[in-house]
């Protein structure tokens, strides 16, 4: 089983992530949907979730409409590593902004399938706001807790 991640697999998965960035700036939930498997899963950092490339991009249109209205996507991707030789998870910090970009909130998983064409879709999304004064006192009182990668 191939489970080496290439470069041009790396390539082809951020420029999902920067397509998904596009659909949000331009406010178009059939874009931002179609990036999506048909049966993919979104968790938003608030709990709610969303079944479907059509359920997430309608959602997301009528978000765009209101909510978020104005706002564009900012992130890093953190770490890409295959679980297969089709299947990628993906891990970004992130967060929606007006005017400049700030601090990356939010910490995402992505899980990314390679389709019969080639192409990469999201099959499963994960947003997770992070809670910085929550974390230092948990890992104050339980130094254990803290994971490698903020030691």
């Amino acid at each position: 089983m191939h489970n080496t991640l290439t470069a041009a697999d790396a390539a082809a998965i951020n420029a999902v992530l920067d397509r998904l960035a596009d659909a949000w700036q331009r406010a178009d939930g059939d874009a931002y949907g179609a990036l999506f498997t048909d049966d993919a899963t979104y968790i938003t950092y608030v709990g709610t979730l969303y079944t479907g490339a059509q359920e997430i991009g309608d959602a997301h249109q009528a978000l765009f409409d209101s909510f978020v209205k104005g706002t564009r996507l900012a992130g890093e991707t953190l770490g890409i590593r295959l679980a297969g030789p089709d299947t990628a998870l993906v891990i970004t910090r992130g967060d929606t902004y007006k005017g400049r970009s700030g601090k990356l909130h939010k910490i995402q998983t992505y899980t990314m399938v390679r389709q019969a064409d080639g192409d990469w879709k999201i099959a499963a999304f994960q947003n997770t706001k992070h809670q910085a004064l929550m974390e230092a006192i948990s890992f104050k009182f339980q130094p254990a807790s803290k994971p490698a990668a903020h030691a």
